[in-house]
């Protein structure tokens, strides 16, 4: 795998090392000892697919807080995706920047999401598929999340929205958020 640094302390993207032969190429897509020995989280609690009918459908922007603060490994296995990220962590040096990457099911890319970072993604395919590694599991009572088109952020979506959930549009822009909800 080659780990590429990204301009959001600690959010590494992953690109798989392609080893081809006649049949098309083997690559691996997840290592333990790899992530550890980039400092990274190897931890999978859960493994979840997203699916996605339409183009320019958004799903986030999603993150959980502690004790529940969760790491995302992110790949698009079908179709593609603008997928963005944002550093919620207050002591951190990139707090509040984010960065979007495209991943696709033509360049294989994974995007790791470090805890408490919001993380969602437009679809730029109908019928795109993504799959998500997460450190741990879905906790209700420690979600927390932000609007898509919040102007603090002014994210540049690359595509009109056709479809996002109810949830999804409505979380509070982060200057309504009281301090203790953004961590």
């Amino acid at each position: 795998m080659i780990f590429t640094t990204t301009a959001l302390k600690d959010a590494l993207i992953v690109d798989v090392e392609k080893k081809p032969d006649h049949r098309g190429f083997f690559a691996r897509g997840f290592c333990a000892q790899e992530f550890i020995a980039h400092g990274l989280k190897p931890t999978v609690a859960q493994c979840n697919i997203s699916f996605n009918h339409r183009k320019g459908t958004i799903r986030g922007m999603h993150y959980q807080v502690s004790p529940a603060a969760e790491t995302k490994l992110v790949r698009c296995t079908q179709g593609a995706i603008y997928d963005v990220i944002i550093d919620m962590r207050p002591e951190s040096p990139t707090f509040l920047s984010h960065i979007g990457v495209e991943l696709s099911a033509e360049n294989h890319r994974a995007l790791y999401v470090p805890e408490m970072f919001a993380h969602g993604y437009q679809t730029l395919t109908d019928d795109a598929e993504v799959v998500y590694q997460v450190g741990e599991f879905y906790t209700p009572g420690y979600e927390r999340g932000l609007r898509y088109n919040d102007p603090f952020f002014n994210i540049e979506w690359p595509l009109e929205v056709t479809e996002i959930s109810e949830k999804d549009s409505n979380w509070m822009l982060l200057e309504m958020m009281p301090v203790g909800c953004r961590d």
